[in-house]
């Protein structure tokens, strides 16, 4: 079923004529960066079939995401590992919705941002829209892209540290990937503050000692 744009036909209506979606991808994996995206539908050239990205196939996120960056403005923010283990994992993923927003080519009127929390030192007002991913086609644009992205970067990172699945389980802790990390160890592109990752460190502290 197609998301309808009553929260963005909503804001139009008061004179916010730039409204962007924001989402981030990221938060539970154990590995690699948490990236956010921040997307502005041109209201001519909308995709048909937007939805969070959860509940797409790979293969329709695949043809979405250039559709999206053809026809809407599209921007990418990351919080890096570092970024996540030093502030934790909420607050970075705040600051890479604020980066997101921030690389938007012209600034928006107004944000939908999924969830419950609006990241600090916007610049615009910001609506927070709890499983906005399924309720805007902004935000589930800003899913899509985010996603994709996100996979892609997890993709490159199995080149380099083959093992540990995350060319498919994209950093998640499945069996695959908790029982890599017990037999080959943690590389640096794990998130040390997540307590498995932590838990094998402190083990292998134990016996080295």
């Amino acid at each position: 079923m197609a998301l309808g744009l009553d929260l963005e036909e909503a804001l139009w209506a008061q004179g916010a004529t730039r409204v962007a979606g924001v989402d981030e991808v990221g938060r539970g994996p154990l590995a690699g960066p948490v990236v956010a995206a921040a997307v502005v539908l041109n209201r001519e050239s909308i995709p048909e079939g937007l939805n969070d990205s959860k509940k797409l196939t790979a293969r329709r996120r695949a043809f979405l995401a250039p559709l999206l960056r053809q026809s809407a403005e599209v921007s990418v923010g990351v919080a890096s590992v570092e970024e996540i283990d030093r502030l934790n994992i909420l607050q970075a993923s705040l600051l890479a919705m604020r980066r997101a927003v921030e690389g938007l080519p012209h600034a928006p009127d107004h944000l939908l941002i999924d969830g419950n929390r609006v990241p600090p030192d916007l610049s615009c007002p910001a609506t927070t829209v709890v499983g906005g991913d399924a309720r805007s086609p902004s935000i589930a644009a800003a899913s899509i892209v985010a996603k994709i992205w996100r996979d892609d970067v997890m993709r490159e990172a199995a080149t380099q540290w083959p093992g540990y699945g995350w060319e498919t389980n994209a950093g998640y802790p499945t069996k695959c990937h908790k029982s890599a990390l017990r037999d080959l160890g943690v590389t640096p592109f794990h998130r040390r503050s997540f307590r498995p990752v932590r838990d094998i460190l402190w083990q292998g502290e134990i016996a080295s000692d």
